[in-house]
């Protein structure tokens, strides 16, 4: 028993995603559980961490009850995204030549070990904007269910007082 509780741990550990983290904005509650936290949708911002100047708003769905309340629910894979553009930025070489696949900015863990939220970023180079995907993944089966946000990079003129 106890060699399983150690690799279950271990396994848990391993899946912990090492991303950006996200600011809480706010939540509405959706459904009331008499037991629990009640399921909500959860509003976070995060700022691009290779990308200075873009920040995120993800809206996702929170699991409540006994098992959301303690950390053993999976929530569901709806979720929604918009990027803005909140300053100048400057694109690294290592972005402009980024691949079709994009690149992983944020990833939240959806379920106790084996379900995230995710936000891969794309660059489009004819267009010179960037793209960001969220969507949801499973160890087994993913889901379709997924939202985009499209920043074009325009030039930045500070405002003067």
């Amino acid at each position: 028993m106890l060699k399983i509780i150690k690799i279950l741990v271990t396994t848990t550990l391993l899946f912990i995603p090492v991303a950006t983290q996200a600011e809480e904005i706010g939540s509405v509650d959706t459904v009331f559980k008499f037991i629990g936290p009640d399921h909500k949708i959860v509003v976070e911002a995060f700022d691009d961490p290779d990308v200075k100047n873009v920040t995120c708003y993800l809206s996702r769905a929170k699991t409540g009850g006994i098992k959301g309340g303690l950390g053993l629910a999976e929530d569901t894979s709806d979720a929604a995204i918009s990027c803005q553009q909140v300053g100048e930025i400057e694109l690294t070489d290592k972005i402009k030549k980024s691949s079709k696949k994009g690149q992983v900015v944020f990833q939240k863990r959806t379920s106790l070990v084996f379900k995230k939220l995710q936000v891969v970023r794309f660059y489009d180079a004819s267009r010179n904007a960037l793209v960001y995907l969220t969507y949801s993944d499973k160890m087994i089966d993913g889901s379709p269910k997924n939202a985009i946000s499209a920043v074009p990079i325009m030039p930045w003129k500070a405002v003067e007082n």
